[in-house]
């Protein structure tokens, strides 16, 4: 039914979605829809953490590797990874991490992109010596919005990615981490 529903989310989007519709695609009943997710928004936040633990994964395999040079390589391994779920995984580009439905989908405590900050941090401080400090997680905060930003443009741009923009974003990002954990250190 997670297939389906990123399908169709790239189709019709997600205002376009309905559990009827989902039940056509996915050749269920819509009974069974209803068995396992009460409306379409607990769907999508399926399909949002799905997409979560897969981009979350793809860091933790990437991130402790040993082949960064220093530990901001890492965040550049963090836009990277997320251009190519962009890329490559069905729905993904329409629901980023579900703030189209909702920016607290993930953790009904804290915002998307923080949640995702926050885990870049724990890698990074825990595989590349990053300092754990408040500033080392308020600057992350700030580059992975900054970046989530500029990546949705280039993706509104053109369909695989406006590949000047994709590469702004990392400028940008690395730039401006350099500066803002440099000045408090």
């Amino acid at each position: 039914m997670l297939d389906a529903c990123a399908e169709l989310i790239d189709e019709v989007g997600y205002d376009g979605l309905s559990t009827t519709l989902l039940a056509e695609r996915a050749g269920v009943a819509i009974g069974s829809v209803y068995q396992f997710f009460p409306d379409k928004r607990a769907i999508v936040q399926a399909l949002t953490l799905r997409n979560v633990e897969a981009y979350l994964a793809r860091l933790a395999d990437r991130i402790p590797a040993g082949e960064l040079k220093h530990w901001w390589d890492g965040v550049d391994g963090a836009i990277e990874e997320y251009i190519e779920l962009h890329r490559s995984v069905p729905g993904f580009r329409t629901l980023h991490f579900g703030d189209v439905v909702d920016v607290h989908l993930i953790d009904p405590e804290r915002d998307n992109n923080a949640v995702i900050a926050d885990h870049l941090a724990e890698l990074l401080i825990r595989y590349h010596s990053a300092p754990d400090t408040p500033n080392l997680r308020f600057a992350l905060i700030v580059a992975v919005e900054a970046a989530d930003a500029l990546i949705k443009l280039a993706f509104r741009r053109h369909p695989e990615g406006d590949e000047a923009m994709l590469s702004e974003a990392k400028t940008l990002v690395r730039g401006y981490l350099q500066v803002a954990l440099t000045r408090s250190s």
